[in-house]
């Protein structure tokens, strides 16, 4: 252990004598070396694929620093490591490059201890203790040293699921084909039948479950980098309700039907140049998706999904980010039920709205925020802790001003429901602290255009 440690100070002080080197003194070099430090588990191929030169490429002196770091980032952005440093030597325009890492604990055994609804204000509205669901998710990153992930979630309580994944970044490396495999089934005592007021109203049965679903889903994966990839994904998916919540809500699959099968296609695409995947600062992220839903055994009208977001991060400063983003969604069906009439109030929403729920077609979301970097721990020693992937811990506080604006269409279940085809708009400000393990914690007072104030808690970025 002790000569480990050594070893580690002694990797740590020749990067610094490194990045003291003098600079390559001719117009060009040449990469003669790239080698890798500390990744004991991860597998020198899976990060040096996720690399943009290898040796033997001839570099403009200039681009040289820039390059590398630009690569430092792309190998801190696999998320498997702490930290990636980064440092070189020049001789005789020859260039050694050194990445030194601090690899992660892969294995997540997470305690589940959650609230049955879609956020904690939403739970909060109803002080409801017995709505909550509790478990164990067991999260395997960087399985074999390869990057592939495998997830298993047990979960009891109000709503019951149990989920198996496993994604493999490449299985063709010739070219750069992954693939992923994933089953799951949800079982809960309670579902929201209608919306009413933009409210979801439940049915709870402790007799007979509300509702039951099990899905089976396969795709493959074309993973340039990173940063760039797309894919195909084929999913069966079979769901069932009981007789009270089609009594309720005949529309809920349309026809009074209680149980449908479907298959869906998806094709999608992801470019995320965001200089931080966990909380970024500057760069850009794009994602598109087109889905086609089948109905098998007449039990529904099939539907298209096309879906777009966008966002642009501009560091205006050393302290100081602006972020302007949009998203969007068509769904486009001859009849639709009220089970996909999915809109804004889930995983998307205007700020200030995060109580309602507003169902439709299509919709269209912007956001924009100015953040300012208040905190900037890069390690907090625990001294009591002697695993080094556990007791280094950085922290980040920035505080976050904000508007959003969003609208919804609908031409369904629109009725009673006045926030739908009406015009939403929020702001309001916000504090956001980032930790280890890619943990973002969001504190946030808004107030919306209908008068609406209030403080609300998330766990991931805002866009």
């Amino acid at each position: 252990m002790i000569v480990r440690a050594l070893a580690f100070i002694l990797c740590l002080c020749l990067s610094a004598a490194a990045l003291k080197a003098a600079p390559c003194d001719a117009p060009f070099a040449v990469i003669e070396s790239i080698t890798l430090t500390g990744n004991e588990v991860t597998k020198d191929q899976v990060m040096l694929i996720e690399l943009t030169f290898s040796p033997g490429d001839t570099i403009a002196t200039a681009d040289l620093e820039p390059l590398l770091e630009e690569n430092r980032r792309r190998l801190f952005n696999l998320r498997l490591f702490h930290y990636v440093n980064m440092s070189y030597t020049c001789a005789a325009n020859s260039v050694q490059v050194t990445y030194l890492v601090q690899e992660r604990f892969y294995l997540y055994p997470i305690p589940i201890l959650d609230f049955a609804d879609r956020n904690f204000n939403a739970w909060l509205e109803k002080k409801d203790w017995s709505r909550i669901d509790y478990g164990l998710s067991l999260v395997r990153r960087n399985f074999r040293g390869r990057n592939e992930d495998v997830r298993l979630r047990v979960q009891q309580g109000f709503n019951k699921r149990l989920e198996l994944s496993y994604r493999v970044p490449y299985i063709i490396r010739k070219y750069n084909l992954g693939a992923e495999v994933a089953v799951a089934d949800y079982r809960s005592r309670t579902t929201s039948y209608t919306n009413l007021n933009n409210k979801q109203r439940f049915l709870e049965q402790k007799e007979v479950l509300p509702i039951k679903r099990t899905s089976v889903a396969a795709g493959i994966i074309h993973r340039q980098s990173v940063q760039r990839q797309q894919g195909v994904r084929l999913s069966y998916h079979h769901e069932q309700i009981s007789d009270s919540v089609s009594q309720l809500n005949p529309d809920y699959y349309r026809n009074a039907l209680q149980e449908r099968q479907y298959m869906r296609a998806e094709l999608y695409k992801v470019i995320n140049k965001r200089n931080n995947f966990v909380y970024p600062t500057a760069g850009s992220y794009f994602e598109t998706g087109f889905a086609q839903t089948f109905f098998l055994k007449d039990s529904g009208s099939p539907f298209t999904t096309a879906r777009a977001k966008y966002v642009h991060y501009v560091k205006l400063s050393e302290k100081f980010t602006y972020m302007a983003g949009a998203e969007g969604q068509l769904r486009l069906a001859g009849k639709h039920a009220f089970a996909d009439n999915i809109a804004l109030g889930y995983r998307s929403f205007v700020r200030g709205y995060e109580l309602y729920v507003v169902g439709g077609q299509h919709y269209g979301l912007f956001k924009q925020g100015l953040t300012r970097q208040l905190l900037d721990i890069k390690s907090i020693k625990l001294k009591f802790v002697d695993n080094p992937k556990f007791n280094n811990i950085p922290l980040a506080v920035y505080l976050n001003a904000f508007t959003d604006a969003g609208y919804v269409v609908d031409d369904t279940f629109e009725k009673g429901n006045p926030l739908t085809n009406h015009f939403m708009a929020g702001g309001g400000l916000g504090l956001h602290l980032v930790t280890f393990y890619d943990i973002v914690l969001r504190m946030e007072y808004s107030l919306n255009r209908e008068g609406d104030k209030g403080l609300y808690f998330s766990g991931r970025i805002p866009f």
